[in-house]
């Protein structure tokens, strides 16, 4: 909520000066169930994405054959680009209910009733084009952001030793997880601030931008350079636990998974198996 409304407001009159007085701003203004505007689409998609990331991730890691930092990569910037699918239209339904009756706490103008009613809309508008708004700057982020997600989360992984008879390894996979968002998130935010400005125009008024290099040049022109760090504050401060959670839950699961596995086959040779290789649902 508060990334979304922090990167599209008006410069010329910006509604919030900061994480903190968006906060407090939505509360006042919107109560708090303004806080959860949009929450619909990613409890519709996130579960599908997390599968089709983490399914692809490990099968493409499998075909790669060697478990290297260049084949983590590779196969998380594959899982980030086919996940898109799902990703775009989520995002496009979420931003646009964020950012709808900004700033009231009842409107009848309500362009949406929900993500669902938003989706149906924007298809009947705009067609197929109209729900894919904002793809190219979606794989433009999504793809090597997840290739620097897994590289990551394996290099920390791997330099802190996580391994399944260590007493301290939940601290450390939520360590790796959180540092791998937080890492994923500044790698690609520029792009995320200009896939919102392009996914948010246009709604209820006449568009502002051209297409992708118009926005940035507005925004360049505008803004500067802050123009690309609009909330992101905000998002690394949900970034840490999202992430730290998704990541450490993923491989546990994994390692229960795994141990049950090899219970009735030959004892294998962990020490030299890095923790992404040994955790893969063979």
């Amino acid at each position: 909520m508060f990334q979304v409304r922090l990167q599209v407001q008006s410069v010329e009159k910006p509604l919030y000066r900061g994480t903190l007085h968006c906060f407090q701003s939505i509360i006042r203004q919107e109560t708090m169930l303004g806080l959860y505007k949009g929450i619909g689409s990613p409890m519709m998609g996130l579960t599908f994405i997390n599968a089709i990331v983490f399914g692809v991730q490990g099968n493409a890691m499998r075909m790669l054959g060697a478990d290297t930092p260049r084949h983590q990569f590779l196969a998380g910037a594959a899982a980030g680009l086919i996940q898109c699918i799902i990703c775009c239209p989520m995002e496009l339904a979420k931003t646009r209910m964020q950012t709808q009756g900004t700033g009231q706490k009842n409107t009848t103008r309500r362009l949406y009733k929900n993500s669902l009613d938003c989706l149906i809309r924007i298809y009947r508008k705009e067609g197929i084009r109209g729900i894919n708004r904002g793809m190219v700057t979606t794989v433009i982020r999504e793809t090597p952001g997840f290739g620097i997600y897994f590289l990551t989360y394996d290099t920390l992984t791997r330099s802190l030793r996580c391994e399944p008879d260590d007493g301290y390894i939940i601290p450390k996979l939520l360590l790796a997880g959180g540092m791998s968002g937080i890492a994923s998130w500044l790698s690609t935010y520029p792009v995320d601030v200009i896939k919102s400005r392009l996914q948010a125009d246009g709604v209820g008024g006449a568009n502002r931008y051209d297409g992708i290099m118009d926005c940035v040049r507005q925004s360049w022109r505008r803004e500067g350079w802050r123009a690309f760090t609009r909330g992101l504050t905000s998002t690394l401060l949900r970034a840490f636990p999202v992430n730290a959670t998704t990541f450490a839950t993923v491989t546990l699961f994994l390692m229960y998974m795994r141990e049950d596995e090899v219970k009735d086959c030959e004892p294998m040779r962990p020490d030299l198996q890095p923790v992404t290789e040994r955790l893969s649902v063979q």
